[in-house]
């Protein structure tokens, strides 16, 4: 277990469990969160009985996004203050989208804003089938500006302008017609479908899963033929791991 105040931090069966834990303020994001959010993925990383990481929320919501009160102290129009805590949520995105294993968000209530940032740069969001997602911040005069990158990479260039310009909250059924989820789960079950669904990939190849994961956002800023070769070579050297020539040598004993 953690040391963190505002998250908390687990290993157990292959999973690195990482719980957004101020329920008494809907897990709204502060810098302090992040920071501590941030270190719990770099401690992931680098154990190497971590498979797969499981992002959740404490109590009723996943995530209501940036914790508002925190604005209210901002010295008017410091921008170097502002740019370095925009920095951190940015590096929290990054450092999920480089993290070398699957991260999983499972997503009950509502994921608003940042917290809804957080869902979209999971790898697979698994989410209640009364859950909500949307960045509201529009409502305020803000602009969920470090999310966009990711975001219209999830679903269309319309759909996406749509989401930011309008601050509507959508329902998960939505959300997944959108392509901003992978699966809906009862919630009465949702416990037990979540932990069925990490332990499931825990149990494929690490060596796999994360070359996948590489290969999967690299390919992103490359041409066609660039990524075509970047796939080559990760061909070649996944034939080279211990998982890929246990997994032929089981194949061939049951041929």
């Amino acid at each position: 277990m953690s040391a963190f105040r505002k998250v908390i931090y687990s290993v157990e069966r292959g999973i690195a469990r990482i719980v957004l834990n101020r329920p008494e303020r809907r897990n709204a994001l502060d810098q302090e969160m992040l920071t501590e959010f941030r270190d719990a993925l770099l401690r992931s990383s680098s154990n190497e009985s971590v498979r797969v990481v499981l992002v959740t929320g404490a109590g009723k919501d996943f995530c209501s996004g940036m914790d508002l009160r925190a604005f209210g102290n901002n010295v008017p129009d410091d921008v170097a203050k502002f740019q370095a805590e925009a920095r951190n949520m940015a590096g929290l995105l990054l450092d999920m989208r480089r993290h070398p294993h699957p991260i999983v968000a499972a997503v009950q209530g509502r994921a608003l804003g940042g917290g809804c940032g957080i869902a979209t740069a999971a790898d697979i969001v698994l989410a209640t089938d009364s859950a909500q997602f949307g960045y509201p911040e529009i409502n305020i005069g803000f602009v969920p500006a470090i999310v966009i990158a990711i975001l219209r990479r999830l679903v269309s260039e319309k759909r996406a302008f749509e989401l930011i310009a309008s601050g509507d909250v959508i329902q998960a059924k939505t959300a997944l017609e959108y392509g901003m989820i992978n699966r809906i789960f009862d919630a009465n079950t949702f416990d037990k479908d979540v932990e069925e669904f990490v332990l499931r990939l825990a149990s494929k190849s690490t060596s796999g899963l994360t070359m996948s994961k590489q290969l999967f956002y690299r390919t992103d800023t490359m041409e066609f033929e660039a990524a075509i070769e970047a796939g080559v070579e990760i061909n070649a050297f996944a034939r080279t791991t211990e998982d890929f020539k246990r997994g032929i040598e089981k194949f061939l004993k049951k041929t």
